[in-house]
């Protein structure tokens, strides 16, 4: 059969079960869990249908599968099935770093530069290599300025608290061209009896940032132990804490987003060059590359193949943010919001069909309050991903039950599998991908409530889940 009649039919299952679809019963254990959770039928969708579109089945289940949802996390689902689809799984960004001037005794005589094209993944080890690639060209000590180049994407410079009030924690952080360890600081608390203080480690040393080495331990229980540090953290010029630390802790690590993100590459850059052994006499500036300079070298993100992985299993939404930006700068040459947009669009008409509708697509990672899909839409892209050259690295990359990712904590009691995408925001939560049924068929799986206690639904996707493995 060929494959856009196989689409078709399988669309037509869809829209049959449509009529019917008020008049149906839910599973009587999803049901309860809905009712415990005090959510109503009316404000969540569900669907479950086969796999392969080929099976030209009715959904097993249909439920409001029409109707647009607010997908959270589950949207990159689409923004990493698009990237497999366009730039392939072996695709991977490049970090150029230009020399301009001539290099004498272990001095540069002029800049360097270094172009961030959105490499998701440019975390410290990465970057601490980056400059010791520097230093195997015989520099030492940069006369002039070293210089960040970040045109490659628009300026996104929203304030990090504007969507939930939480700009200090990491998942707010916005994208950037040369996005440097998700503009997170790492900082580690080593309790020490002899001393009775905490020391506090920070990852990485920002340059111009004034921290605090160790705070007071304290008796008592661990409890809430971020809270009894009373930080304050919302000042860019230093990390400083006012209460003490449980000794009961033991050692404990605390990831926040930095204070001022724009400055972050700069300060990063900056503070590892100096521990390096490195100096410079000019600033840490953001520019760009003069034209006509060439590359004295670059370095290669890991693939987009491993990229998928990190932003599905764990839901990195900065990470999906740059893929996202990452497709209009590829397919449209701007890496603006826009373009994006509009590349993928046109990839959902092109590869997915207009016949369900099309999404509301804002930033691809589902930290949003516009992004909207239906369940009938994502369960015919998963059918499409089913059957696609770039399956196997999508499933792959979804967390698995009771295994990885956001899923490790969730085994299914009926000792199925499941690889699902979930996602939660203050108002909206679900799970979608592929699950394994008793009688060796595989189905896709939609299930999102949007309402005031949508986290509390979880126990009904789980009882959805462990229901579709129990076919037989």
């Amino acid at each position: 059969m060929p494959f856009a009649r196989s689409i078709l039919l399988s669309l037509v299952a869809f829209a049959a079960s449509g009529a019917a679809v008020h008049a149906q019963n839910l599973p009587a254990e999803v049901e309860n869990a809905l009712v415990r959770a005090k959510v109503p039928r009316e404000a969540v969708t569900l669907l479950v249908a086969d796999a392969d579109a080929e099976a030209a089945r009715p959904p097993r289940l249909a439920w409001r599968q029409q109707v647009p949802m607010n997908p959270a996390s589950i949207m990159k689902l689409v923004t990493t099935y698009a990237a497999l689809d366009l730039l392939g799984a072996a695709y991977t960004w490049s970090t150029p770093v230009f020399v301009d001037g001539p290099v004498r005794n272990g001095v540069l005589e002029g800049n360097l530069y270094i172009q961030g094209q959105g490499d998701p993944k440019l975390v410290l080890e990465r970057l601490w290599l980056l400059l010791r690639r520097v230093q195997g060209l015989g520099i030492r000590s940069i006369q002039g300025d070293i210089v960040l180049d970040r045109s490659a994407f628009e300026a996104l410079d929203a304030d990090p608290s504007a969507f939930d009030g939480e700009g200090l924690r990491p998942y707010n952080a916005s994208p950037d061209a040369l996005l440097v360890n998700f503009k997170s600081v790492v900082m580690t608390f080593v309790p020490d009896g002899a001393t009775q203080t905490a020391r506090i480690t920070y990852e990485p040393t920002l340059a111009g940032v004034v921290t605090q080495a160790s705070v007071p331990l304290a008796p008592g229980a661990c409890g809430d132990w971020q809270t009894a540090l009373n930080a304050a953290l919302a000042d860019p010029a230093q990390l400083r804490f006012a209460g003490s630390y449980p000794a009961s802790c033991g050692e404990r690590t605390w990831a926040t987003a930095y204070a001022d993100p724009r400055s972050y590459a700069a300060r990063a850059v900056g503070g590892m060059w100096a521990e390096m052994g490195g100096q410079i006499g000019g600033q840490l500036r953001d520019g760009r590359v003069p034209a006509g300079l060439k590359p004295a070298f670059e370095i290669s993100s890991p693939p987009l193949a491993e990229v998928v992985r990190d932003i599905n299993k764990f839901s990195n939404n900065v990470m999906a943010q740059q893929l996202f930006l990452t497709l209009g700068l590829q397919q449209k040459r701007r890496g603006t919001l826009d373009a994006s947009r509009t590349t993928m669009r046109q990839w959902w008409n092109e590869r997915i069909g207009t016949g369900e509708g099309q999404p509301v697509f804002d930033n691809g990672s589902g930290l949003s309050r516009d992004e909207r899909i239906t369940a009938a839409e994502l369960a015919k892209m998963l059918q499409v991903a089913w059957r696609s050259p770039v399956m196997s690295e999508l499933m792959s990359s979804l967390p698995a039950s009771g295994v990885d990712g956001t899923l490790r904590r969730r085994a299914l009691r009926s000792g199925g599998s499941a690889h699902l995408k979930t996602g939660t925001l203050r108002d909206a939560a679900g799970v979608a991908g592929f699950v394994d049924g008793a009688s060796g068929r595989r189905y896709v799986v939609v299930a999102i409530a949007n309402h005031p206690n949508a986290a509390a639904a979880r126990p009904a996707f789980d009882a959805l889940v462990d229901w579709v493995t129990q076919d037989r």
